[in-house]
This record gives C-alpha cells, structure tokens and sequence, in this order.
C-alpha cells in the first residue's frame, strides 16, 4: 500500500495521532493482541497503521499484510457476485428464489408451532435473500421453535457442500412470511449457491475468476493457502471462550453490547480461541459459505472497496454498473422495518441494503458520518464502512470475539471523522 499523505485526502495529522493512541490502549491494556486500520479518501490512503501482534504466542507482530479471518465481511462480496449475475440478465431481484432453486418450492411459514405451517403470502425471492427478509435465520434465537430445528439440523455444517447444506435449509418451515420482518440469517449462503447454480461454477471459482482476479485480491480466499500460513492471524476472545450463536451481536455492525466506557477499564482479559497453525481455516472447507467464509487482508479488501466507492470499477476492471451500486447501497427497507436488529441488538440509524447497511438516520447513530454510509462488520471484530458523500472509506481489522466486546470499532470510526477537516 502507498504511504498516507493525510493532508491530501482532506485530514489533520495530528488529529489523526488520535487513532494511533485508541488502537494502541487497546492493546497496551491487553484487550486486543493487534490492530489495524485504514482511512481512505479521494483517492489517497489518508491512514495506515498496524499495533501489537498476530498472535501472541509466537511473538508475530500484525503487519499490513496479515491475513484475517472476515466472517461476515463476506457477505458484500457474495452480493457482489450475484448482482455481476443479475446484471448479465440471469435473473430479475423479484424473481423467486424456487424459480432457481427449486427445493424452495414447497415453502411453509411456522405460525407459532411446528403443527401450524401455512404456504407463505408471497414466495421467497432474490431481492430478499440479499436483505435477510426471506423467512430464514442463524438458529440463534429462542422465540420459534424453529430455530431449535436450525440447531439440530446444522451441527455438523461443515461437513456439508453449500448444495446439501441448501436443501437442508429449504426442508425447514420459514420463521414469518418473507418481507414481513428483518432477520439475520443464512440468507446469503443461499445467495452464494444461486450464483453456483446460474453461473454454472462453484463458489470459490467464481469468486476467484471474476472477483478476485480483476481486483488483484491476491491474498483472499476460503481458505489460508500454504504459503500464507506465515501471516495468519490467530484469533482471540474474552475468558471463558466463545460460541458461535452464544452471542447475538456477534456479526451485527457497530455492535457496542458493552457499555461504551465499561470493558475499556477493565482488566486485560483475553483468551486464545483460535491458533494460527490449528485452524479449521488451514483446509480448504467443503462448506463454501458465502455469509462468512473467507480469509483477507487490509490490502485486498480495500481493493474490493475502492470497487465500490468508484461505482462499480478499480484499475480498469468494471465488475458493476454505477446505477447498480446505487441500487445496492440504498436502503430498501420499509419504514417499519427500520432500524434494523440482531436478537436484542438494535442497529439505531440503519436500514438494509443489498448485502449492506445503510445509514440512514444520522442522529440515531450518535456516531459521525453521512447520510447514505454503507457498511457490514464481521465476527472476529473486522468493520468496513464506505461514505459516498465525503468519497471516504475505512477499514478496521482485529482479530477478537465475539464483535460487540468492546467498542473499538465504532471508536475508530468517531476518530476517523474528527480527523477530517477539509
């Protein structure tokens, strides 16, 4: 990556040493093992800095290239790769979704147990695996029974390929009727085996081919390839480890479950959870999961937004019409829906994009910004946020669970914008 030139991007140097000193409490208190972030803007890297480790155990220090773990920082990238697809006219986003994948078609909606399953007012379609409305869910929550059948049925996800893993999912009753209501979901795995099924082509090749290549994301990938092995980050979380599901704002953007002063005071508390070299990650997965399944660095995925924020194209390489990333960064939310929640969690300011949040209401984020900020966050607490309006993105990237633990993220996002003066 080139050196920060601050002053050109519009940002006062001094006011940006505001987020060296937070990323470097956070490690200096041993709350975080590393850190690292990035602001960007009309076109100049206006920040770039890594603090503390990769993995504590070995003594590796975080670098710019570390690979991280991104979880749900996937899902933009699926929705990437679908809207590619819906643009070479394989599709319409009012489509249903049994027109392509037709073991959606016997589709039943749980009204309140098991014995009551009723056909849904309107088909599951396209537009709605994109903004998690379609009737699906992670299995974290306890308010349908359900769910409980999510937990039983997908213990054992990854030993299955994203096709039985779908089948698998369409067999289960929705939770409400699609459009009804927002909710966090495997909807986006579902929207990466429509993009096998209509490109003809797995997952990751598509990925590879169209996305990754074009954008020269050398570095990403579903899985850490041998010779990455040596920048893999390990992963850590608070004492007492960590489960997937044991925390409902473990993937949510701008997650603060933590009072915004309380863990930041506290005693070091951190925990590995995850070892560089033991990883599940280490493999390439049978479960190619679109919704959380791949690897990165801060380099690659500012590529992948740099994508976005120039409408659509980076060095040459168009991958999306600009009127179709203005399609994916609006918010298609109804006013009833927003602000957006995961379990208890409420995501005040935001509504839904198409793979995205989008900010829609500034004063209930109590958080700077613009009007129109996109974003989405990822488990292991890695943040992007894009601002078409100040031409700006930023990229945070840790490696700690569950997201909401500490409030860092969004602290970095308040220290990236006081930093802007011009």
């Amino acid at each position: 990556m080139t050196t920060p030139q601050p002053q050109r991007a519009g940002f006062c140097a001094q006011r940006l040493a505001r987020v060296d000193k937070l990323l470097q409490r956070y490690v200096d208190n041993g709350q975080l093992a590393g850190a690292s972030g990035l602001i960007y803007r009309k076109g100049e890297t206006a920040y770039c800095n890594v603090f503390g480790h990769r993995e504590l155990e070995t003594g590796q220090p975080m670098t710019e290239d570390t690979i991280f773990r991104i979880y749900s920082m996937t899902k933009p990238i699926t929705a990437v790769a679908a809207l590619m697809l819906f643009e070479d006219g394989h599709f319409l986003l009012d489509d249903p979704v049994a027109s392509y994948l037709p073991e959606f078609t016997d589709a039943r909606v749980c009204t309140g147990d098991l014995q009551n399953l009723v056909p849904p007012e309107r088909p599951p379609s396209i537009k709605d695996l994109f903004m998690h409305t379609a009737g699906l869910s992670y299995g974290w929550g306890q308010d349908s029974p359900v769910e409980n059948l999510y937990r039983q049925t997908f213990g054992n996800r990854e030993e299955l390929n994203l096709e039985q893993f779908v089948r698998k999912l369409a067999a289960l009753p929705l939770l409400y009727h699609p459009g009804s209501r927002w909710r966090y979901s495997y909807a986006t795995d579902v929207l990466g085996r429509l993009v096998e099924v209509v490109s003809g082509k797995p997952l990751d090749e598509f990925f590879r081919q169209e996305i990754f290549k074009p954008l020269a994301m050398a570095d990403t990938d579903f899985h850490v390839h041998a010779d990455w092995l040596d920048r893999f980050s390990a992963c850590y979380c608070s004492p007492g480890g960590f489960s997937f599901g044991s925390d409902a704002d473990s993937d949510a953007d701008d997650k603060t479950a933590q009072s915004e002063n309380g863990d930041q005071d506290a005693e070091p508390t951190i925990e590995l959870f995850d070892a560089s070299r033991n990883s599940r990650f280490n493999q390439p997965p049978a479960f190619l999961s679109g919704g959380g399944g791949l690897v990165s660095t801060l380099g690659d995925y500012l590529r992948f937004c740099q994508m976005l924020l120039n409408g659509g194209a980076l060095d040459g390489n168009r991958l999306l019409g600009p009127k179709t990333v203005e399609l994916m960064r609006a918010n298609h939310l109804p006013p009833h829906l927003v602000p957006i929640a995961i379990g208890d969690d409420v995501e005040a300011g935001y509504g839904f994009g198409l793979g995205v949040s989008v900010l829609v209401d500034l004063p209930a984020t109590s958080t700077p910004g613009s009007i129109g900020n996109y974003s989405w966050s990822g488990a292991a607490l890695t943040q992007f946020w894009i601002d078409p309006a100040e031409e700006m993105l930023g990229i945070f990237m840790s490696q700690f669970m569950p997201f909401g633990h500490y409030p860092v993220a969004r602290q970095f996002r308040v220290a990236a914008y006081q930093a802007l003066i011009d």
